[in-house]
């Protein structure tokens, strides 16, 4: 008799509506270190972010594993499990395996409703069941084929130790099984990106006695070091079947064909490749782009998919990118009195809103952002055994405004700060990383430029020590047997997010103190509170302006007095 072991495949409550994410992606010739690395910003209002994880198993040859993702909403959807499936912490493996995603929706027609496997998924079954990120993408591949996949258009970074990729998938429509895909490895030495838009365009397609890319009947080539592309056999003649595209196969392009451009899925997506691709690489070179970010495609309609960096990227500059809102470019969320009194990077409006005139109106959409349920950035090392070599730096809510915690890939014990059960979304928790750092992100938005600097503080001691600390642990785990080192990681990374939720509690506390009613506490030079004495900050000084403008003489001092001297 079959056994139905069954597991939930829902980071969070409510995961559905995360369908605006960001990721960021570096070779390993392209690292300060030879990392690997990618990063996730998983973003979408209403819920509460947290870490799942999967234990290591051996199975018998008839389990089945139950899906419950947001597909069709019925009984008895099953997968049939495999003989062994590995440890998974997040969206990482005990193999250094990792898969992230942002969601394109593209063409929404091709959504088969009546398949089982939804992205999220799709992505946690490949990682328990993959080795190397090229067996990831045929696991996931030939899963959709058997079973078939829900979702809409999806961009998937598939990466481990050595190799980094870039895979695209849409459905094929209604009761179809299968996907039309692509997948091309993202060269060693260049970075990229993806962000809620389709980024593959040509990609060369399979030739006679070459290796270099792969239909997906020539699977069994897959291991060849020199195979860069990978594709499934009909991803062009569904494009033509469809009226998508009518040329020759090597001018498609499966953007074009499965997810068109227009001015509001370039700016709100494809800005935040620019952004990135533009603090690694000339500024001039990447502004020529501003006018493809403003809806002119004449001279430009697509950015490159990947580039080389001015210079090589370290784990602590991609941390930095993931907390971008477009500062010091064109499109400077801080630069105009949209920012508020105090110089807010954070837009509580709609994408859309209209003027009293009914004229519409949009707000620029950046990579760090207020609905972020959580934040990582991924680093797979190939120089290290895989349950040190991998590491997940993992937080929950806006990247911009957490800390990240290293998490070892080989751990067996989620910090209880990053457990689903002590972050739900309905529920505030001093034991909830997602609250607490809601809590102090929501105080900390709308005076941002008098209470950021303090954040910061606390941000850059938790990594700064964080980073420190690496390279003891690296000297600590030399002599230990491989059952040591997995209970030393899980209680390091244990200690690791206690940490942090201790100084963010101790910084949530500080901040109602310092900034209570308004004013600003003075502190001494050891950071003290003084016993009296309080400062009376101004507004930006581009809001006052804004205020003249929009007021004229109304608070003007000198109209006041002169009118009462008459």
């Amino acid at each position: 008799m079959k056994k139905a072991f069954f597991t939930t495949l829902l980071l969070a409550l409510g995961l559905q509506t995360a369908m605006a994410c960001t990721n960021l992606i570096v070779g390993k010739k392209a690292s300060t270190d030879g990392s690997v690395m990618c990063t996730y910003n998983c973003d979408g209002f209403g819920f509460a972010g947290s870490l799942f994880y999967t234990p290591s198993g051996r199975h018998e040859g008839d389990e089945l594993i139950a899906i419950h993702g947001w597909g069709p909403a019925k009984e008895g959807q099953y997968v049939k499990q495999v003989e062994y499936t590995y440890n998974v912490v997040g969206f990482m493996n005990e193999k250094q395996v990792t898969i992230v995603e942002t969601t394109f929706d593209g063409r929404l027609e091709l959504v088969n409703r009546e398949g089982l496997l939804d992205y999220f998924s799709l992505m946690r079954l490949a990682l328990q069941r993959s080795s190397t990120a090229r067996e990831a993408i045929r696991c996931m591949a030939e899963l959709m084929d058997e079973y078939g996949y829900n979702s809409s258009g999806e961009t998937l970074t598939v990466c481990d130790p050595n190799e980094a990729w870039i895979m695209e998938i849409v459905g094929k429509g209604p009761s179809k099984n299968g996907t039309v895909w692509v997948a091309l490895r993202v060269p060693d030495d260049c970075i990229c990106a993806h962000a809620n838009l389709s980024r593959i365009r040509q990609f060369p397609m399979e030739k006679k006695g070459s290796y270099k890319s792969l239909s997906s009947k020539s699977f069994k080539h897959l291991n060849r070091p020199e195979v860069e592309c990978i594709y499934a056999a009909d991803v062009v003649g569904l494009a033509k079947e469809k009226g998508y595209f009518s040329g020759k196969d090597e001018d498609f392009s499966f953007r074009d064909a499965y997810c068109p451009i227009d001015f509001e899925n370039v700016r709100y997506a494809d800005a935040r490749v620019w952004s990135f691709f533009r603090h690694h690489y000339s500024h001039e070179e990447m502004d020529k782009y501003l006018p493809y970010l403003n809806g002119d495609f004449s001279e430009y309609d697509h950015l490159p998919l990947w580039i080389k960096p001015d210079a090589p990227l370290s784990m602590r500059d991609l941390q930095r990118d993931m907390r971008d809102h477009f500062e010091g470019t064109a499109l400077d969320m801080t630069a105009d009195m949209t920012t508020g009194p105090w110089g807010m990077p954070i837009r509580p409006l709609p994408m859309h809103f209209k003027d009293s005139d009914s004229l519409d109106y949009f707000r620029e959409r950046p990579i760090a952002t207020q609905q972020s349920g959580f934040t990582m950035c991924c680093q797979m090392r190939s120089w290290l055994p895989d349950d040190v070599g991998g590491v997940t730096w993992f937080n929950c809510d806006d990247a911009n405004m957490v800390a990240y915690v290293p998490l070892y890939c080989c751990i067996t014990q989620v910090p209880d700060p990053f457990r689903p059960e002590n972050n739900q979304r309905n529920e505030f928790s001093e034991q909830s990383a997602f609250w607490m750092n809601n809590w102090v992100a929501n105080m900390v938005y709308p005076r941002y430029s008098m209470m950021i600097s303090d954040l910061r503080t606390a941000q850059n001691e938790l990594e700064d020590y964080y980073f420190a600390d690496q390279d003891s642990v690296l000297t600590v785990i030399k002599e230990m047997t491989p059952a040591d080192r997995q209970s030393y990681l899980n209680q390091k990374s244990i200690a690791y997010a206690n940490r942090m939720m201790t100084r963010w509690d101790k910084l949530a506390k500080y901040l109602i103190v310092k900034y209570n009613d308004q004013v600003v506490k003075r502190v001494d030079k050891n950071g003290d509170f003084q016993r009296w004495g309080y400062e009376t900050p101004g507004y930006d000084q581009q809001f006052i302006d804004a205020i003249r403008k929009s007021t004229g003489e109304r608070y003007r001092l000198k109209e006041v007095i002169e009118r009462r001297e008459r």
